[in-house]
């Protein structure tokens, strides 16, 4: 499983651009006389099993004896230039779609902490490690005017890399956020990764919450988070039918927020 993760994670930021993985290599340290060779070669088959999956092809790698496991891909991949997706391009009136749920990075906290059940192990195992080659697939056929994956920065991190790049304002509405079963549960117990804490403080003063919108809230929607989903930018009205697209490749997508003209460089959380 910490292949298949580590896999899914660097190939998204090819598919967050709009393009598709042709060939990688895997970047291995590992101790190598303290762990058995069979938790790495565990790994290494983990990571093939998603890079067949994403069509790419594996070839090759580098490898070192380190004190500590780590692991991951150098991709290269292709996309038409005049069909490259910026995380700097929304436009005011689109639609803000999130192809896969947060909460990540709370969860993980919490599976280190055995506070999770196996149920819930497994379903956020299942987002980490699901590949966004199918949101990228749909989203082809879209006229997308920005794109970036929500990785360790958390979903409000990342919409502001939009927000400022785009010179333009973004709105989010956080019940509309899909978040992961047991999250609100285990902030309310403040299981709470150090990185998320991070991205809260980082934020601060260029973020506008409403009224209603808890500490709990903020934190989970700062949430780091590892192989997320994808943030899309559409306009308005081929928002719906990218979203039905979505859902008909079973995507746990939703509609959560808009850009807009006012307020440029900053995010409301209504």
């Amino acid at each position: 499983m910490f292949g298949q993760i580590a896999a899914a994670n660097a190939l998204s930021d090819v598919y967050a651009m709009g393009g598709k993985p042709i060939t990688v290599m895997n970047i291995v340290g590992f101790p190598i006389s303290t762990l058995d060779k069979s938790i790495l070669a565990d790994i290494l088959s983990g990571a093939s099993d998603k890079v067949r999956e994403s069509g790419a092809v594996l070839v090759g790698g580098h490898s070192i004896d380190d004190q500590e496991p780590k692991f991951g891909l150098s991709v290269t991949g292709i996309v038409h230039p005049e069909r490259v997706r910026s995380n700097a391009a929304a436009q005011p009136g689109d639609k803000l779609i999130l192809t896969k749920p947060i909460g990540v990075g709370i969860l993980t906290t919490a599976i280190k902490n055995d506070k999770l059940p196996q149920k819930n192990i497994d379903e956020v195992m299942d987002t980490m490690a699901a590949l966004n080659k199918d949101a990228a697939e749909a989203m082809d056929a879209f006229p997308v005017n920005a794109c970036t994956d929500v990785t360790g920065f958390g979903l409000l991190g990342h919409a502001m890399e939009i927000a400022e790049g785009s010179k333009n304002g973004i709105t989010i509405e956080k019940d509309a956020v899909p978040v992961l079963d047991k999250t609100r549960e285990l902030a309310e117990q403040n299981v709470i990764p150090g990185g998320t804490r991070k991205n809260h403080k980082w934020l601060a003063g260029r973020i506008d919450y409403g009224d209603t919108v808890t500490e709990i809230d903020q934190l989970i929607l700062c949430d780091a988070i590892t192989s997320g989903g994808l943030l899309i930018s559409v306009p308005e009205e081929q928002a719906e039918a990218l979203l039905n697209e979505l859902k008909k490749r079973n995507l746990n997508s939703a509609v959560i927020g808009k850009v807009t003209a006012e307020n440029p460089g900053r995010i409301s959380v209504i």
